[in-house]
């Protein structure tokens, strides 16, 4: 009886210690600010994008890459853009932590996006959007600690997370939702 409650400990200490090694590594620069209008960030060409430029318009903020399947999502993102202009703001993330699936440098990423999709809203440069190189942007966006609302993980490219005009987290939509999803029109149009 003895021999097997300390096997079961053993187990659940050997468990508890696996699942600590497992957990992704802290951003290096953890960042507190909470208020989303107060982070910068360059854009694809090098250029700094003041976040508070976009106050009174809901912001969707997506993590992209030009080689994955969900990349074919840039089309109606950027119909969505055209749509509610006056009303949202898109910024697209690229970022190469999916499987590799952006590669390029950021003049490359803005003539991918351009010429095969023609898209006009913002890119940034290319970031971490978890793990320990996590842009600030990004730990704001999925750490309930910072946006107030939820922790949300990014799983995959084409993750999207939608700001209210205040600045103020509203949704997460996962991949597979896309773009004329009416779930994420109907939050866009309230």
């Amino acid at each position: 009886m003895i021999k097997k409650a300390q096997s079961i400990l053993g187990f659940f200490t050997l468990a508890g210690l696996l699942n600590l090694m497992c957990k992704p590594a802290p951003p290096d620069d953890i960042t507190t600010e909470k208020d989303f209008y107060k982070f910068t960030i360059k854009s694809v060409d090098g250029e700094p994008i003041d976040l508070a430029a976009f106050k009174g318009k809901k912001i969707l903020c997506v993590n992209v890459a030009s080689y994955c399947g969900y990349t074919p999502q840039y089309e109606g993102l950027q119909k969505l853009y055209e749509k509610y202009m006056g009303k949202l703001i898109i910024i697209g993330f690229p970022c190469n932590q999916f499987a590799f699936q952006e590669p390029n440098s950021g003049a490359q990423i803005k003539q991918f996006c351009t010429s095969k999709y023609h898209i006009s809203f913002p890119l940034t440069e290319k970031i971490d959007v978890k793990g320990k190189h996590q842009h600030p942007i990004y730990q704001w966006l999925t750490q309930k600690s910072l946006n107030d609302v939820a922790d949300h993980e990014v799983k995959w490219n084409f993750n999207k997370f939608l700001l209210d005009e205040n600045g103020k987290f509203l949704s997460y939509f996962g991949s597979k939702v896309t773009p004329s999803d009416s779930a994420l029109i109907s939050m866009i149009e309230k």
